[in-house]
């Protein structure tokens, strides 16, 4: 079961609805694309707006796991206008919000 805080980002990125996105995240949340690192609203706005809602990016899951650290690892289909392919998306969560995605292959 994908905890309720990924799924609010999920819903958001799959709905384009970057304001519900940026929301989804706590003040000081981290987005990790493959080693570059937005942090805080303002800069994953810029980063999605170029890289990810702004490419009309959806996100088909195809499983969802909690690993021993507390992180949830979701392996989702990427489509859309920029990347698509398979991918993997690393959530920490922090009460009722993400504090870090992190995108690996």
């Amino acid at each position: 079961m994908i905890p309720k805080p990924v799924q609010v980002l999920l819903d958001a990125v799959n709905a384009n609805d970057i304001d519900g996105f940026l929301a989804g995240f706590t003040q000081d949340g981290v987005v990790d694309d493959w080693g570059r690192e937005f942090r805080g609203a303002e800069k994953i706005r810029g980063w999605s707006d170029a890289e990810f809602i702004g490419k009309q990016v959806s996100l088909d899951v195809d499983s969802s796991t909690e690993r021993d650290d507390g992180e949830t690892v979701v392996t989702a289909q990427v489509g859309g206008n920029g990347f698509n392919g398979p991918s993997h998306f690393m959530f920490r969560v922090d009460g009722d919000l993400v504090s870090r995605m992190t995108i690996r292959a």
